[in-house]
């Protein structure tokens, strides 16, 4: 999953930054509306999180500009102002969700776990598919109940696999979701990424099948 942080205060943009990539997210970070803007035209994202005070084209202005392009990346507002009307009209301008500073960051951590979960149609943290039991919160994965070691970035590929069943997904695409963009990484890292995945996830209901010159498609077997 590849999340855009937009804050302007360095220590606080640096604390969300290493919390997120010890979690296994590909995280980028800029501090000027205008940057983020140029960021969020050309590159996909699945989270923004965005602070409201910024220089160049401030937060509401440009998650404004987010939406007139209908562009639906969910939006988690960062603000300092607790009043309930700027709450209102950030909800009615189109943000997902917002959190008050100061914030304890396992709760940015809930809050963003919730927004990528609904983008992907999931209800809950805690899933069961076929005989695979994957929990996002808890970092979890098992199968038949047998506990399953993943790296960050392994279960971060899980989770993509997972929410796009049955779609073919390019190496391109879980390349740009995988790694920010000071992690400069070439196409065969991803192959590996997979092939890992396929050989820890051995004995599971899913198999990631190779689409030849298009990517992977991951899908739960019938019956299991």
């Amino acid at each position: 999953m590849r999340i855009l942080v937009v804050e302007d205060t360095e220590d606080l943009a640096d604390a969300i930054v290493h919390r997120l990539r010890k979690l296994g997210y590909a995280v980028d970070w800029v501090a000027d509306g205008h940057e983020a803007e140029e960021l969020l035209r050309r590159e996909p994202y699945q989270l923004v999180l965005l602070d409201i005070m910024l220089p160049g084209i401030d937060g509401q202005a440009l998650l404004g500009q987010l939406r007139r392009r209908r562009n639906a990346t969910p939006v988690l507002m960062m603000t300092a102002r607790s009043q309930v009307d700027v709450k209102i009209d950030l909800l009615d301008l189109g943000a997902d969700d917002f959190i008050v500073k100061p914030f304890d960051l396992r709760e940015l951590e809930a809050r963003c776990r919730a927004l990528l979960r609904r983008s992907h149609g999931m209800a809950s943290s805690r899933t069961q598919f076929g005989n695979i039991l994957f929990d996002a919160a808890a970092k979890l994965v098992e199968v038949d109940g047998r506990p399953v070691e993943l790296g960050g970035r392994e279960f971060r590929l899980l989770e993509l696999f997972l929410g796009h069943l049955g779609a073919v997904m390019s190496k391109e695409d879980l390349m740009d979701r995988l790694f920010s963009l000071d992690q400069p990484t070439a196409l065969n890292a991803i192959e590996l990424y997979v092939s890992r995945l396929r050989r820890k996830m051995q004995g599971s209901s899913m198999e990631i099948r190779t689409v030849r010159g298009l990517g992977y498609v991951a899908e739960i077997r019938n019956g299991e």
